[in-house]
């Protein structure tokens, strides 16, 4: 089986530059299914957090699969409920006791809003202590970067962001291209975005490579840097999404696609009421 490529992190860590997200997969069996399905055919990178209330089945796949602990990075992510140093400091325990894991490869801020500062000193802490490898951040814009990020004594390793072809973040690169923070993509295939999908320049490309268009927009974010974890729970899509390191985009192909860059997501942290709204999220209902 081919080695996965990897990025190295500002902390020397060593991330796989694709991995297998498990967002919005349920956990009643189908996340399981679904990682071990991914294992099996050569990720070794998993993507969970506390708010996908399916860290317990992503353990469980890991330990399942036979594959030594330290082939596989795991990341989790701490839910803003969770924020402030005392709650977090347990959080951390507890994503720990979920997923039946010693350490955690990478843990992320999630949603970037409240106490923030806090919750990162008990990061900071944990990541001293060996709980965590690598800590980062997540859905910081350039506003709230700023806001947070000079408070910290750790600079963060990542920034989990929206990330595809049509908003390709470019403000936000900048800043953290200053501290070789890398970035990692959610909805690196645009989430189900029929214009993206279907768009005339990458479906031309993926003809003339002979691959499909997930598999055009993932090799554009990995030759961008880009950490990507396309999320699927169709074995042959979790296999071809893996597919990408036979072919290279030429510098013209990278232009083109670049060109695409509406610099505009589905979701926007820096919008009023995204607190209010995320607030509501209770993930400690079934604890």
């Amino acid at each position: 089986m081919k080695m996965t490529p990897t990025i190295k992190l500002n902390d020397g860590n060593n991330i796989p530059a694709i991995g297998f997200g498990t967002f919005q997969i349920p956990n009643d069996g189908s996340t399981y299914k679904a990682v071990a399905e991914a294992l099996k055919v050569g990720y070794r990178h998993i993507d969970t957090a506390v708010a996908y209330f399916n860290e317990a089945e992503v353990g469980r796949a890991i330990k399942d699969s036979g594959i030594p602990r330290d082939q596989i990075w795991v990341t989790s992510k701490l839910w803003l409920q969770d924020f402030g140093y005392e709650p977090a400091k347990k959080a951390i325990d507890l994503s720990l006791k979920k997923t039946g894991l010693d350490y955690l490869d990478l843990y992320l801020i999630h949603q970037p809003y409240g106490d923030v500062p806090g919750a990162w000193r008990a990061m900071e802490e944990a990541q001293q202590a060996g709980k965590l490898k690598s800590i980062g951040v997540s859905n910081m814009t350039p506003k709230i970067w700023q806001n947070f990020v000079p408070q910290f004594n750790v600079m963060p390793a990542v920034n989990q962001v929206e990330f595809n072809p049509y908003f390709q973040q470019k403000a936000i690169r900048k800043i953290m291209a200053a501290n070789d923070v890398k970035l990692e993509a959610w909805a690196p295939l645009g989430q189900g975005n029929q214009a993206l999908i279907n768009d005339p320049v990458i479906v031309k490309m993926a003809e003339a490579h002979n691959k499909n268009v997930g598999q055009i927009i993932l090799r554009f974010e990995n030759q961008l840097g880009v950490i990507v974890f396309p999320k699927s729970v169709h074995a042959d899509r979790i296999k071809s999404n893996l597919d990408i390191f036979d072919f290279t985009l030429s510098d013209n192909e990278m232009a083109q696609l670049e060109a695409l860059d509406k610099g505009k997501g589905q979701h926007d942290p820096d919008a009023p009421g995204v607190l209010e709204m995320l607030s509501t999220y209770d993930v400690h209902a079934d604890d």
